[in-house]
């Protein structure tokens, strides 16, 4: 690792003559300390028999979250401290360039690891080595299902069904919602187009063959692109219901704003990767109609002033947007 991605590393590390662990687990963390440290307190307590290197990436945050990591597991976890924040992708591509696992494991530092949940993922990984990518199932605090584990490709007809508002209306259809599935519990095994990075197992091999993630998505549409390059490859990425997690979304993106706009910056990038030359054109012109209703829709309707005030805020930063990555 060179100098100008790690400032230093910590914890302790296992010599080369032991055994090599089945799985290392990357954390990438930004300024999300008490979180970050129940997320680790979890992943050790109910990881079950699976030996497994977990390293903290923090990329350069200023709550104390790498001292805090630091005191509470001196030796369970490698930490490194980042001189920079350099973004989700390229801080998950530098720490699984050190791995010597055969298995890989991103986890986001705002979820909570249930009993057996990596045990099972791991077990399901090497059952379908056709899935390439592998995920779980992901809930709020509360226990009710967050459906953000996993997703469906962005097409023509999603997109205008979400500029139509057929999506918000009718949340349960597969017609009408298809990239989240309509309502699919994720309570049973399926081929999914994009499984999340907030709990992506595959192996070091498929990895390495698909050159990890693409760094110029610093934020956001690096899973989608990861896994819409494995199906490219032959691969069927999957999902199980037996790896179930709690993931507390956006923790360390908490401005609605700034996150819509990172998300649409993503979204336009990997329409620009993955569409060809005829639906392009189309698919960008579909996500300013979106953004533009969404904006219209929480002006016009008043319920809540506040809702409205994040959506104005796109709509006028829609050239930063609309560049992409």
């Amino acid at each position: 690792m060179t100098d100008n991605l790690a400032e230093e590393r910590e914890g302790a590390v296992t010599p080369r003559t032991q055994a090599v662990p089945e799985l290392t687990v990357i954390m990438v963390s930004y300024n999300t300390r008490e979180l970050t440290l129940i997320a680790l307190e979890t992943l050790l307590a109910n990881a079950g028999d699976v030996s497994m290197d977990v390293v903290l990436w923090d990329n350069a945050s200023v709550d104390g979250s790498a001292d805090a990591v630091a005191e509470r597991f001196p030796t369970e976890v490698k930490l490194v401290r980042s001189a920079d924040n350099l973004g989700f992708a390229a801080a998950n591509n530098a720490a699984a360039a050190e791995a010597r696992t055969p298995w890989l494991l991103l986890l986001n530092p705002d979820t909570e690891t249930h009993p057996r949940a990596i045990e099972n993922l791991l077990a399901f990984a090497k059952a379908h080595p056709e899935a390439g990518i592998v995920g779980g199932r992901t809930v709020f605090p509360d226990g009710s299902l967050n459906i953000a584990s996993c997703w469906n490709r962005m097409t023509v007809w999603s997109l205008l069904s979400r500029a139509l508002g057929l999506s918000r209306a009718f949340p349960n259809s597969v017609l009408f919602n298809p990239e989240a599935i309509g309502g699919w519990k994720r309570d049973t095994v399926r081929h999914v187009d994009i499984v999340v990075g907030c709990l992506l197992m595959t192996s070091k091999k498929v990895w390495d063959e698909l050159g990890g993630f693409h760094e110029k998505y610093f934020m956001f549409g690096e899973e989608a692109d990861l896994c819409l390059r494995a199906a490219k490859l032959g691969y069927r990425p999957m999902v199980t219901p037996d790896a179930q997690i709690v993931h507390h979304v956006g923790a360390s993106y908490s401005e609605s704003e700034n996150r819509m706009v990172k998300v649409l910056k993503g979204q336009v990038t990997l329409i620009r990767d993955h569409w060809n030359a005829l639906t392009r054109p189309l698919g960008i012109v579909l996500l300013v109609v979106w953004a533009m209703m969404r904006t219209l829709l929480e002006s016009v309707t008043g319920r809540k002033p506040e809702a409205a005030r994040p959506w104005r805020s796109v709509w006028r930063r829609r050239s930063e947007w609309l560049a992409g990555y």
